[in-house]
């Protein structure tokens, strides 16, 4: 029987439901998030506002405020699992006045912010966590490799 592979393509939506100002462009988060995952996948990033991303983090995750990055993988803790041989599919939903925050607090440049939780949704979609150090040591090692090969600096701060 024939393998059969699946494309390599990343079918990529965009949303932006918040003033767009200093928000990377669509060409941007496919640069980054394709880095992250070379096979095929179906990804909708979308940029919210603090009401939203409050809201969305309080509904699903529990916690009731902000955050800069949420992830939601499809077929996530449902009582029927994705058939395999689908691509990696979900939604990464980024607040744009957090990541401002984070990035003005950090001496970070926005889009290296912007970059590196667009690479850490896309590992999280593939698995990887960092609930204990040894997974974190992992899932950043991954994330500074990533975002080496795009020209950022480590977005951890330290020398890889």
């Amino acid at each position: 029987m024939k393998e059969t592979r699946l494309p390599r393509r990343l079918d990529l939506s965009v949303q932006y439901a918040c003033n767009r100002d200093g928000v990377p462009c669509r060409a941007d988060f496919r640069r980054w998030l394709r880095a992250a995952e070379p096979g095929a996948a179906r990804i909708t990033v979308r940029i919210v506002d603090e009401d939203e991303g409050r809201e969305l983090n309080r509904d699903y995750r529990g916690k009731d405020y902000a955050t800069n990055v949420l992830t939601f993988a499809y077929g996530e803790g449902e009582d029927m699992p994705l058939p395999d041989g689908l691509p990696l599919m979900g939604d990464l939903v980024l607040c744009r006045q957090i990541v401002e925050r984070e990035a003005a607090d950090q001496g970070k440049p926005l889009d290296a912010h912007y970059a590196h939780l667009s690479v850490h949704g896309m590992l999280h979609l593939q698995g990887f966590d960092h609930e204990d150090d040894a997974d974190a040591d992992v899932m950043e090692a991954r994330e500074r490799e990533i975002l080496a090969g795009l020209g950022f600096a480590d977005p951890y701060g330290r020398e890889c």
